[in-house]
C-alpha cells in the first residue's frame, strides 16, 4: 500500500507529541498505526531524528548536567522498539520485565477478543482472556490480582511461598496447580485443571481439587458449593472452545465478546434461557452464532457490526 506522505508525517508527530506525556501509554495504538503500512516505520524514523536534531540546535551552549540513570528520560530507539513490539504480536507472550521497569505495580489490560500471555519470573504464567484486567506487583512477586475478566493461571508450586490471587473480596490460594478464574460482575467462577487450590482459606476454606471448580456470589455471604467440571474445558477459550452446563445465554454472550470480540445481545425474554453445549469459535463467527442459536432454541439476526438472539 502507497502511504500517504502528508498525512503520515502529521499521525508521526502527533504520535511523537503525545509520547513526550510520562502518562502516555497507548503503545498498543502506535503499534498499530505502524503496522498498518511498512512505510509508517520510515517515516516516524524521520521526524524522531529531525526532532533530536532541532533539540540539539536549540541549546547548543547549554550546560551538562549529569542525571541517574534510572530517572533519565530517554526516547528509546525506534527500530529496537518496533521490531519487539512487532516480535511480542507475532508470539503472543509478553514477559513480565515488559512493564513498568520503575517497579510497583504493573496494570495489563486487554481488549475484547485480545489474548496475552505473562511469564512471571518464578516460571509461574498468566495466560489472560480478552476484556480483561489484571495487576501484578512487583513488591510481592507471588500475587495477582484479577479486577475483571478471565485468565488462566499457571503457578509453580512453593510450600514455603503459596501464590496468592485475589478478585473482588476473594482469595485463591493454590497448592501446586492450573486454574482458570472469571470475574463476572459481584460473581466469581474457579475452575481447576491440575493440583489444589484452596478458596478464602481465612474465610470459607473450600478445598478445590482438579475436575472440580465453584461459582460464588459476592452477595449470599455462603460458602461456595463444589461442583463437577470437564477438565479437557477448562481454559478451553485459548483454543476458541466454550463449554457450558446451563449458563444463562447473557453469560454465554458476555464470554463470546470477551473471547472472540464478538458484539452479541440477547432479548430480556431470551436472556435467562439455560445454555448446555460446546460453542466453537469459528473465523466465520456467523456460523457460531447459527450454532449457539440452534442449540439454545432462539433465533439470530445480524445486527448492525454484531448479532442479536431472540426467543
Amino acid at each position: 500500500m502507497q502511504v500517504d506522505a502528508t498525512n503520515a508525517e502529521a499521525r508521526a508527530i502527533d504520535w511523537l507529541i503525545r509520547q513526550r506525556d510520562p502518562d502516555f501509554a497507548d503503545w498498543d495504538g502506535f503499534a498499530d498505526w505502524l503496522t498498518e503500512d511498512p512505510g509508517h516505520a520510515d517515516v516516524y524514523d524521520a521526524v524522531a531524528s529531525l526532532d533530536h536534531d532541532l533539540d540539539r540546535m536549540a541549546s547548543p551552549q547549554a550546560p551538562s548536567i549529569a542525571i541517574a540513570p534510572d530517572t533519565r528520560r530517554r526516547r528509546p530507539s525506534l527500530r529496537a522498539w518496533f521490531g519487539g513490539a512487532v516480535a511480542a504480536a507475532f508470539v503472543g507472550v509478553i514477559g513480565f520485565s515488559t512493564f513498568n521497569p520503575l517497579g510497583g505495580i504493573d496494570r495489563i489490560e486487554t481488549a475484547a477478543g485480545e489474548h496475552r500471555t505473562i511469564d512471571l519470573p518464578d516460571g509461574s504464567k498468566i495466560e489472560i482472556n480478552g476484556g480483561s484486567t489484571v495487576e501484578i506487583d512487583r513488591d510481592r512477586p507471588r500475587f495477582a490480582r484479577l479486577e475483571s475478566g478471565e485468565a488462566m493461571f499457571h503457578v509453580v508450586h512453593r510450600d514455603d511461598d503459596p501464590f496468592v490471587v485475589e478478585t473482588g473480596d476473594a482469595k485463591i490460594v493454590d497448592l501446586g496447580t492450573a486454574f482458570n478464574i472469571v470475574r463476572r460482575e459481584r460473581q466469581t467462577s474457579v475452575a481447576v485443571s491440575e493440583g489444589i487450590v484452596l478458596y478464602n482459606p481465612d474465610r470459607d476454606n473450600v478445598r478445590v481439587v482438579a475436575g472440580k471448580g465453584i461459582e460464588a456470589h459476592d452477595d449470599d455471604g455462603k460458602p461456595p458449593v463444589v461442583q463437577d467440571v470437564d477438565v479437557a474445558s477448562i481454559g478451553g477459550w485459548r483454543t476458541g472452545l466454550l463449554v457450558y452446563n446451563g449458563t444463562p445465554l447473557s453469560v454465554v454472550a458476555q464470554d463470546l465478546k470477551r473471547t472472540a470480540g464478538m458484539q452479541v445481545s440477547v432479548t430480556p425474554e431470551a436472556a435467562n434461557l439455560s445454555f448446555r453445549g460446546a460453542l466453537i469459535i469459528d473465523k466465520n463467527r456467523s456460523r457460531t452464532l447459527a450454532d449457539l442459536a440452534a442449540l439454545s432454541g432462539t433465533r439470530v439476526q445480524r445486527q448492525g457490526d454484531g448479532w442479536i438472539l431472540t426467543r
